[in-house]
């Protein structure tokens, strides 16, 4: 595999980040993983607006002339790994850099931010799109700012390896009696026909693929409404279901033992999946 780090593109096991590194050290930094379909990243610009926002938020300074290099290091990446057809993902992760001494303020004077891009090739989950998987709620105890995508994932991971220890396919995060996210994705659930979701807010990532979801509803006339789902509700459900750059629009069959609906894909998943697709390839 071919990477990019810092200005030179070399295999993967030839790329080194220095243990001072403030990603490596605090989390200090942010990331983005974008979904490929035959040579062309999907919502570039709005994956790119994002990691713009982060940065900016985190106080991070990009120097202009590597920001406009980005797009044509995804597009290097996928030529020289073979991606240009298929479909793959690109990661990209940009920390504060690489400071002496290891101390919690930022360095003064500033650092060069360490960059680095990779790129895989990917298969969708499309049996589980079909069958559909189950989920567990659990507490949400993240920060309070999960609208930024940094590298501060190990909430996440827990939440996630609390899944799989229950052998279900993923966890639903729940903060104050409402469903946020799970903890690599977005969530949506259908009552009497009507699409809910958490509102846009500093408890959630807004995702790519969310917002993808929201496009496709209007599109298909499906009434939507940015209201989150209390975990009182569930029951009430016709459907329920994630979305997320490697997960696609996911239905959620179970829930806590629980079957969503008939406990099969319903009609909106279905639909929105199968315009998703087309999306994918226009």
């Amino acid at each position: 595999m071919q990477v990019y780090l810092n200005g030179a593109y070399s295999e993967l096991n030839e790329a080194t980040i220095s243990p001072l590194d403030r990603g490596f050290l605090f989390g200090d930094g942010i990331y983005e993983v974008t979904r490929v379909v035959n040579g062309k990243p999907f919502r570039l610009d709005d994956h790119l607006a994002r990691m713009d926002e982060g940065l900016a938020a985190l106080k991070i300074n990009l120097p202009s002339e590597v920001r406009a290099q980005i797009p044509e290091i995804h597009f290097e990446l996928l030529k020289r790994n073979g991606l240009e057809t298929g479909q793959a993902t690109i990661y990209l992760q940009i920390s504060r850099g690489m400071a002496i001494p290891r101390a919690h303020a930022f360095p003064d004077p500033e650092v060069a931010p360490t960059v680095y891009l990779s790129a895989g090739a990917f298969t969708p989950h499309t049996k589980l799109h079909e069958s559909g998987i189950s989920a567990i709620t659990i507490g949400d105890v993240r920060w309070a700012r999960c609208n930024l995508k940094t590298v501060n994932l190990l909430a996440n991971v827990m939440a996630t390896n609390t899944a799989k220890e229950a052998g279900v396919g993923t966890a639903l995060m729940v903060r104050d009696g409402v469903i946020t996210e799970s903890p690599n994705a977005n969530v949506f659930g259908v009552k009497d026909g009507v699409l809910y979701t958490y509102p846009v807010s500093h408890y959630i990532l807004n995702g790519i693929t969310r917002k993808t979801v929201l496009d496709m509803a209007s599109d298909l006339g499906i009434p939507v409404r940015e209201i989150a789902i209390r975990d009182t509700e569930v029951d009430q459900l016709s459907e329920l279901f994630i979305s997320g750059t490697t997960t696609d629009v996911q239905p959620i069959v179970t829930l806590d033992g629980n079957p969503i609906g008939d406990g099969k894909r319903g009609p909106v998943v279905k639909a929105l999946q199968d315009e998703l697709i087309k999306r994918f390839h226009a």
